[in-house]
């Protein structure tokens, strides 16, 4: 098996605007230590696909700061390796891409230039850990065109961006529904295909030449019976991340003990290494069923909750069911439940702050209340 990965780390950065107007999709914050791209990045790695190229669009400083040279992934490589593809790679982009497509227009030299058999395309709306080579060794078995990767799960809130596929015993998808209103258990593709690398070519090619403007709607919506499009079921645990509600949910089910093991047990999830001191507890802290990172100074109370790193609770401080960023600062006596706080944020003495699990409350970066 030889495959090139390609992650596209802004696609749905609409999903969550909150969250992604100072960085991408991609390097999103999730689970206390991690960014949303580490599940993509590592899924690559411990599948042996050691050239993955990132495609970026606009405010990607922050995922350059987290990505570096690829070390933390074993991806600083002479040949190979990570490989940053900014917006404006072919010759005759008028402005950023505004599709899929046009992505993957903007790539078709990185992709040109390889010579591996296979492309994994990988969204980073995901959270999941999964071998590709099994899905691979899948798409070869089948003989596919493409083969999609798809969980069977429930619709959760608004259709809008999701993909549903309907198979027949082979495996063949026979129908591809988008933004269906099925309830129930449906087999949603979770952006994540094989194909291989000259096909993919040959694609881009064709659908320049025809001008279409929707991987969705043009390729696989329209081509069921023209293409040998496969289904390859993925039966582990799986987060979609398409709205502040579900990633304030997906956080939380982290609290879960079987759903971490799942998540991060047999194989490593890696991440950027941040060297700090081991969180402090004062003499009247308490903690229960939360995850707290490394650097962190407790002072107060903390419940069903996660504390990124370098975090500060006050004294006297109550924390529940919330999830404060990277080096924000709780002040004495603050009160909060089902609060999302991003980055350096300060929340001064005797605040009381309160959301719900369907509609957190969020504090912006570097706010201070």
């Amino acid at each position: 098996m030889s495959a090139v990965g390609v992650i596209f780390s802004n696609i749905h950065d609409e999903n969550i605007p909150e969250l992604s107007r100072q960085r991408t999709m991609g390097s999103i914050p999730f689970g206390g230590r991690y960014r949303l791209i580490d599940f993509a990045l590592s899924n690559f790695v411990n599948s042996g696909i050691t050239t993955v190229g990132v495609i970026t669009k606009n405010n990607y400083q922050s995922l350059m700061d987290h990505l570096g040279s690829g070390k933390d992934w074993d991806l600083a490589r002479k040949t190979g390796g990570l490989i940053l593809l900014p917006p404006f790679g072919a010759t005759n982009t008028e402005g950023l891409y505004r599709n899929r497509l046009e992505a993957l227009k903007n790539i078709t030299g990185f992709l040109s230039k390889r010579n591996e058999d296979y492309v994994v395309l990988s969204d980073c709306d995901g959270v999941f850990r999964m071998d590709l080579s099994e899905v691979i060794d899948y798409h070869e078995d089948k003989q596919a065109d493409i083969t999609l990767v798809c969980h069977d799960e429930e619709l959760v809130g608004s259709p809008s961006g999701y993909t549903a596929v309907k198979t027949d015993e082979t495996g063949r998808v026979t129908e591809v529904r988008i933004n269906s209103l099925a309830r129930g258990k449906n087999k949603f593709y979770i952006n994540v295909m094989v194909l291989s690398r000259p096909f993919l070519l040959d694609l881009i090619n064709d659908a320049v030449a025809h001008g279409y403007k929707s991987f969705r709607e043009d390729i696989l919506l329209k081509n069921t019976k023209s293409l040998k499009i496969y289904a390859y079921d993925f039966g582990g645990y799986h987060a979609s991340i398409d709205s502040l509600g579900t990633y304030f949910k997906h956080n939380m089910e982290l609290l879960d003990k079987s759903i971490r093991d799942e998540l991060f047990g047999a194989r490593d999830i890696y991440t950027k290494v941040r060297d700090s001191a081991p969180s402090k507890y004062g003499e009247n802290s308490c903690v229960k069923n939360s995850l707290i990172s490394d650097g962190c100074v407790v002072e107060g109370t903390v419940e069903n909750s996660i504390l990124f790193r370098g975090v500060k609770i006050g004294k006297g401080a109550v924390i529940k069911n919330s999830i404060i960023m990277q080096d924000s600062v709780i002040g004495e006596k603050v009160i909060t439940d089902c609060v999302i706080t991003d980055k350096n944020v300060v929340i001064r003495d005797n605040r009381i702050l309160a959301g719900c699990d369907v509609q957190p409350y969020f504090i912006p970066k570097g706010t201070m209340i």
